[in-house]
């Protein structure tokens, strides 16, 4: 059984308990961190339909391709004389008035994949589609720093792939006392103490065995450090916003964490779609707006990234559901203090140049941007971490 396999098949009775991906935090000599930049990746699962969140308002292609669910002028708000975002997308507009937006249209790479699971696969892998890989760049980013079991922090009950790597895990957690509590059980605390170093050096339970050590040995400093800070700002109630909170109380605080991941769901928008992406861009939108205020007002705005992706974009034609059927290119979202291309990064998309599927073309391979993060702003070899070589672009 593969050692994916097996992870999947031995969860404990508390997610908390499974995900751990964890790095041996103080038995492990460290290198120090490349920079103190920081990167918080956000993905919006299911898909996002990016034609109906930055709207090309004056493209009559545009009207006639969706004539029920394409977003009217009146319900936009305008930052060129030809786009428009998302009227739900208005709690960042005093952000993106402040050139701390960038959007880079049209992002995909070649033969693109529209499963779910496959797409986000290649996007947390950084592969080609035909190319199945075991580890996620960021875990990659991890075993090239050797940096910390913290170094990477998916907040989430479970480890995605991207956050692991060949020698060197990231940690999933959702609450860092919750996670001090957890790994100071009599249970674990068994478990971990009754293993030999035969275990630790069999393939399947010498990973489990050495993971579950990581996550002891990081549990405390994570809990200590993210308690010399406490975070006032009123983040919205929900999932989403919870998760941000989580991740400012830890930038906010001086975690050593330079990666953190999280995800708002149900962007799979098959049917009805105008009420289901409204609704979700208006919880995106609302949250961090509240993440950026609270970073800014903790001088910590100025060392952090934060990237938000869909694994695929959805098809320009709506379908027979007032819905959009699973696409290719999408925009991605960047946000940081000093952005050196604010605004629109490039044009929008060709809708009268499609492909032979009617999905968009993609201009920009999202393994640029990954290599743009990487070279320029948190200063590794990024040719080593995503396998090969991309051009970089221009907006750090």
């Amino acid at each position: 059984m593969k050692r994916r396999g097996f992870l999947k098949q031995s969860t404990f009775a508390s997610g908390m308990f499974f995900v751990p991906q964890f790095l041996k935090a103080f038995e492990n000599s460290s290198m120090k961190p490349f920079s103190n930049k920081k990167v918080v990746i956000i993905q919006l699962k299911g898909g996002n339909d990016g034609l109906n969140t930055v709207v090309p308002f004056n493209n009559d292609i545009y009207y006639q391709q969706r004539s029920n669910i394409a977003i009217k002028q009146n319900d936009l708000f305008k930052i060129s004389d030809e786009v428009g975002l998302h009227k739900s997308l208005q709690p960042l507009q005093d952000l993106y008035n402040k050139g701390f937006v960038s959007i880079i249209n049209n992002v995909g790479y070649p033969n693109p994949n529209l499963s779910h699971f496959r797409a986000t696969d290649i996007w947390q892998t950084a592969s080609d589609s035909n190319e199945y890989l075991q580890n996620g760049w960021v875990g990659r980013y991890l075993d090239y720093t050797k940096g910390n079991p913290y170094s990477a922090i998916e907040v989430d009950q479970s480890l995605s792939l991207m956050l692991k790597g060949k020698s060197q895990n990231g940690l999933a957690i959702t609450d860092p006392k919750m996670f001090y509590d957890s790994m100071s059980a009599p249970f674990f605390n068994n478990v971990v103490t009754n293993y030999n170093d035969a275990h630790l050096s069999e393939h399947n339970l010498g990973y489990l065995y050495n993971t579950m050590i990581d996550a002891k040995s990081s549990a405390k400093h994570i809990y200590e450090q993210s308690n010399t800070k406490s975070t006032f700002a009123e983040y919205p109630k929900n999932i989403f916003g919870k998760q941000l909170k989580t991740i400012s109380q830890f930038i906010n605080s001086g975690l050593e964490t330079q990666v953190y991941y999280a995800g708002l769901s149900g962007f799979d928008t098959h049917a009805n779609q105008p009420g289901t992406q409204e609704r979700l861009l208006k919880v995106y939108a609302e949250s961090m707006e509240v993440f950026i205020n609270d970073l800014q007002k903790n001088n910590a705005f100025e060392d952090v990234l934060i990237l938000t992706f869909s694994e695929f974009g959805r098809r320009v034609k709506q379908n027979e559901s007032k819905g959009t059927d699973h696409g290719t290119a999408n925009n991605v979202f960047v946000m940081g203090k000093n952005l050196k291309k604010q605004g629109l990064y490039n044009n929008l998309p060709n809708l009268g140049n499609l492909d032979r599927n009617g999905n968009l073309k993609y201009e920009i391979d999202f393994r640029e941007i990954y290599a743009t993060i990487l070279d320029k702003w948190l200063a590794v070899d990024d040719v080593a971490i995503l396998n090969k070589s991309f051009s970089k672009l221009d907006f750090v």
